[in-house]
């Protein structure tokens, strides 16, 4: 599918200040250790080519009796592996659970910047790597959390490729689940620089999650729920791309939709932000993760 930058902006994607700040949160807010690119990632395409002991991708990891399952993070729409997690996976790592991070949606010349390929595609290519890492683990099931179109694209594995089965759990912060508007991708698109000097095809992944797509209309019909997997939507009143927020929530059994701010008024996390250096969206997630376990989430989360 071919777009020309005038539908969905009428002005050159560049990178906005917004995303620049929350890059820099993001990387002030780790602890050096943690910033080495995680071993064995999914595509050369990513910085993700030295290893890093105790880091992420590390298929020699065993799940412990305490964290049973293994992690798969799924990257957003012009996310990556490496770049999407350098807070969150660490993280989780660091509380005991084998995680795992997938490229997808891979166009060719763009590199670093995937998520932009066919939705159904990505969701064999999700299917095919939770197998891989259910076959390094020796584990039954995993647990999906996954940002923006990382947070609904498994809902099509889950629904239409058989991988209920396979997953405990599906975690979306700040997913596509209903789909956006037309302003909101616009500004999605903004906040990234540009994929060559004039940007004269955008991926098709971009307008399948726009709000009344057949893509959506199809993945929502009959419920967005699947029996057997529990769910959590993480969501910012300040989301900026999937607007209006509320539609990131999901209707159905064993669904735990969460508004940050009812946890903390202070928090002005946007929608990339949210998944790049808030440290409540990571709580919450470790909660859904282990809920027998779960802590209050408050402001100092």
């Amino acid at each position: 599918m071919k777009l020309k930058p005038s539908a969905l902006a009428p002005r050159r994607l560049r990178r906005s200040a917004a995303t620049t700040a929350a890059m820099a949160v993001a990387v002030v807010a780790l602890p050096a250790a943690t910033l080495t690119a995680p071993a064995d990632a999914a595509s050369p395409d990513t910085a993700a080519t030295s290893r890093s002991a105790g880091g992420w991708n590390d298929y020699s990891c065993k799940p412990s009796a305490a964290q049973p399952r293994p992690v798969v993070l799924v990257h957003g729409t012009f996310g990556n592996s490496v770049d999407n997690w350098l807070g969150l996976a660490p993280y989780l790592v660091e509380r005991g659970y084998c995680v795992f991070s997938l490229d997808y949606g891979q166009l060719p010349g763009k590199p670093f910047f995937h998520g932009l390929g066919p939705i159904e595609d990505s969701a064999k290519q999700l299917a095919a790597y939770v197998d891989k890492v259910l076959a390094a683990t020796g584990t039954e099931k995993v647990d999906i959390v996954g940002h923006s179109q990382g947070g609904m694209m498994p809902r099509q594995y889950l629904k239409f490729l058989g991988g209920a089965p396979k997953v405990n759990a599906l975690i979306g912060i700040a997913p596509s689940n209903h789909g956006t508007t037309l302003s909101g991708l616009a500004r999605l698109a903004d906040q990234f620089p540009p994929i060559g000097d004039v940007v004269d095809e955008i991926g098709p992944a971009l307008l399948q999650q726009k709000e009344g797509s057949d893509f959506l209309k199809k993945l929502n019909a009959g419920g967005d729920t699947v029996p057997g997997v529990k769910y959590t939507v993480i969501a910012t009143r300040y989301d900026q791309v999937v607007t209006p927020y509320k539609t990131q929530f999901l209707d159905g059994p064993n669904v735990k939709n969460v508004t940050l701010q009812d946890l903390c008024p202070l928090n002005i996390s946007e929608h990339l932000a949210v998944a790049l250096a808030d440290r409540m969206a990571w709580h919450e997630t470790a909660n859904a993760l282990d809920p027998a376990h779960a802590t209050p989430t408050t402001c100092l989360s």
